[in-house]
């Protein structure tokens, strides 16, 4: 678990994770291989059907959880179970520690639960003097390390079957061999006492069902099962999230969580209690069983209007399995006690600000976590405002208050960037770049060249070049945000040569500027909703068909977080939702609204690759166009691994981690090169000088351009 005070050491530990060869081969590979299992275990399902009514059915159960809790008590007891609320871990461990006590248990056996974890249940119960063994092969493993889970679903993900071995030679007193089956016969052997001599068995709930006060337990060893019939006490602590109507509900849930969780269409066990049962072990033969329903903050959330939706979660520890920053430093950086995405915003709310602060800065906002979510939560969004809320009571940076400040002030910023122009004079290269790192810049941003400002903004061009279109098709309005119309002119001119050929009139409202999105990304909230304000009152949403944007990052952030950025002014409130509606990337306007055809343009000859910006493929939902505009566009499109994989990018997300955007750019860049193109193509400025800048410090023949050049230098 991170320990660090400030994000300086932070990124101390984070370099621990990534020296870790073993660690990183081990995330890759199982990335890579749950993609595809995911994917075959889903085939033929509507998935966002699925998964959008299980956040409805979620949604439904937190807004009743205090009736749900009475009817599931009520039931529970019915059947002669005990049922307990706890409003806090401290209240939820001392009730278990009571029920030990009352019925005279020394000796425990537990099988998997976060909420457990979450409340550092076996700290206060071996306080007590209790024994306490986890049963489950992972959580064994790393108890008898003392440290806490790396993934919620695979505990041990972080460690070899070497280091295993060594450990369980160790606990043994006998050498062990390292192979898997081998190491598991060990377990098997040493805890099968363990079931035997344990007076109380501790289990956690994925499902508690309200109609029939049940639970219901997923999981892949048959431990769980172990631990609640072999002791004569079983308790099972769960949260009030875990509460559903019906079991209808917990059966649709069912349908996601194995196939979201491990690639797996069901796991190996799913166990449901319903009442107490025979046990003969208990003196009257009949088990003891106590329900521990805990709160710890739940409640407070299910009232927050945008926070709420964190009770979907169902615990499947697939955010963390799609995350790259996760891929590259596990979950002991990037979690506290809870990983992944959720585990940023849980830590927040269960274990404290200081906590969290340092963890919900690397979120690298490519938003697969939301994509993939089983419950539909918006997790990027979420951490994004959690690290907003730290700033705002902690104050910001200064060099976040001042970009903040420029940022709002559009004659400002784009007077400085003029300026920059004429100041990188002593150090700008022919070729776009940067010859050396300003001082500002340590070695460590050095693995990419930076791209020099360009000698004419698109803004200048325009002003000069601005085509005449008679009889119109359509009418757009271009976006170019900052870099597009400062560093990248050239992307924004081949937008306007394909529609000018495609009878397409254009405006470009000048007193627009940057969406705004580097500053919500650093947690500028306040700055964020400035910015958007001014460029909505940019634009006459009425007078065009669409508006167009050749940023992904722009397109996405524009349609999807500017209603949300002015939800507190009512009039601007609704152009927003006008100006969002017509939001289009240039990808989809070309390939399907234009409709332009391979006839359109010449064969150039040559082999192209892509890259998938992340705002692109899963903020805007756009996979096939810009595939389609490369084959149409006159070149042999080529397939690349891990196409949708971030570049490392993610705007000030490069800036603060240096070494994990290095990291993700070098993978990125060995699958590119692999492929053997002669072009990169993307969607996206941010990833084009993210991708053009690590080929060149790599002297790579590979040019990397956006799919709008392509088109415009191939059109007949």
């Amino acid at each position: 678990m991170q320990k660090a005070h400030d994000l300086k050491e932070y990124r101390e530990e984070l370099r621990e994770s990534l020296d870790n060869d073993f660690l990183r081969t081990t995330l890759d590979n199982f990335a890579v291989a749950y993609r595809a299992g995911r994917a075959n275990a889903f085939k033929g399902m509507d998935v966002r059907g699925l998964i959008s009514d299980i956040a409805a059915s979620k949604d439904a159960a937190a807004a009743e959880a205090d009736a749900l809790f009475a009817e599931f008590k009520a039931n529970a007891e019915a059947a002669g179970i005990h049922v307990h609320f706890a409003k806090d871990g401290d209240e939820a461990n001392a009730i278990i520690a009571k029920i030990a006590k009352d019925t005279g248990c020394k000796k425990i056996v537990k099988s998997k639960s976060m909420t457990a974890e979450e409340t550092l249940l076996n700290h206060d119960l071996e306080a007590e003097g209790l024994e306490v063994t986890e049963t489950d092969l992972g959580e064994w493993i790393i108890q008898l390390r003392h440290e806490g889970p790396s993934h919620m679903v695979m505990p041990a993900i972080h460690l070899s079957r070497f280091q295993v071995g060594d450990l369980f030679t160790e606990v043994t007193g006998k050498k062990q061999d390292s192979e898997i089956e081998k190491l598991v016969k060990v377990a098997r052997r040493e805890l099968r006492q363990k079931y035997i001599d344990a007076d109380m068995g501790i289990t956690g709930a994925n499902f508690a069902v309200a109609e029939t006060g049940g639970i219901g337990l997923v999981t892949n060893e048959g431990n769980a099962r172990l631990v609640s019939t072999l002791p004569r006490v079983h308790v099972a602590l769960m949260g009030i999230d875990k509460l559903l109507p019906k079991l209808h509900d917990a059966l649709r849930i069912l349908k996601v969580l194995p196939r979201n969780a491990t690639g797996q269409q069901i796991t190996s066990y799913v166990t449901w209690i319903t009442g107490a049962n025979e046990c003969l072990a208990a003196e009257d033969g009949k088990k003891e069983i106590h329900y521990v329903v805990l709160d710890n903050g739940r409640s407070e959330l299910v009232k927050d209007p945008l926070f709420s939706q964190v009770n979907r979660c169902v615990r499947c520890g697939a955010c963390a399995n799609v995350c790259p920053v996760y891929r590259l430093v596990g979950g002991h950086k990037m979690g506290h006690i809870y990983i992944g995405a959720i585990g940023l915003i849980l830590t927040y709310f269960f274990h404290g600000k200081d906590k969290a602060k340092n963890l919900v800065q690397n979120c690298i906002n490519c938003e697969a976590c939301k994509d993939i979510c089983a419950g539909g939560i918006d997790l990027p969004r979420l951490i994004k405002e959690i690290h907003a809320r730290i700033m705002e009571e902690d104050g910001s940076p200064l060099p976040q208050k001042l970009l903040g400040t420029v940022l709002k002030n559009r004659k400002l910023f784009h007077t400085l960037l003029r300026t920059a122009k004429w100041g990188q004079k002593p150090v700008a290269e022919g070729d776009g770049f940067i010859r050396h790192l300003p001082m500002i810049f340590s070695k460590e941003h050095s693995f990419r060249a930076l791209p020099a400002i360009a000698k004419t903004p698109f803004r200048d061009w325009w002003k000069e070049n601005r085509p005449y279109v008679d009889k119109p098709k359509y009418r757009v309005a271009l976006f170019s945000g900052c870099v597009q119309d400062f560093v990248y002119p050239e992307q924004m001119q081949a937008a306007v040569k394909v529609f000018a050929d495609n009878d397409v009139e254009m405006d470009y409202p000048e007193a627009q500027s940057c969406c705004g999105l580097p500053v919500q990304m650093m947690g500028e909230m306040k700055a964020s909703k400035d910015v958007a304000a001014q460029n909505l009152k940019a634009f006459n949403t009425d007078a065009y068909d669409y508006i167009i944007t050749l940023c992904a990052s722009c397109a996405s952030h524009l349609k999807h977080n500017y209603p949300k950025l002015v939800m507190d002014k009512p009039g601007l409130k609704l152009k927003a939702d006008a100006f969002s509606e017509k939001i289009i990337d240039y990808s989809s306007f070309v390939n399907d609204v234009l409709k332009v055809k391979k006839s359109d343009f010449n064969e150039s000859g040559g082999k192209a690759t892509y890259h998938a910006p992340c705002h692109l493929c899963r903020g805007l939902d756009v996979h096939d166009a810009p595939r389609q505009l490369i084959e149409k566009g006159g070149m042999e499109y080529v397939e690349c691994a891990e196409e949708e994989v971030c570049c490392g990018f993610g705007g000030s997300f490069s800036m603060k981690f240096p070494e994990l955007s290095s990291e993700l750019l070098r993978k990125k860049l060995d699958n590119v090169e692999a492929t053997g193109a002669d072009v990169l193509l993307t969607d996206c400025p941010g990833c084009v000088m993210q991708l053009r800048g690590g080929l060149k410090k790599r002297g790579s023949w590979i040019k990397v351009r956006h799919v709008a050049e392509v088109l415009a230098d191939n059109k007949k």
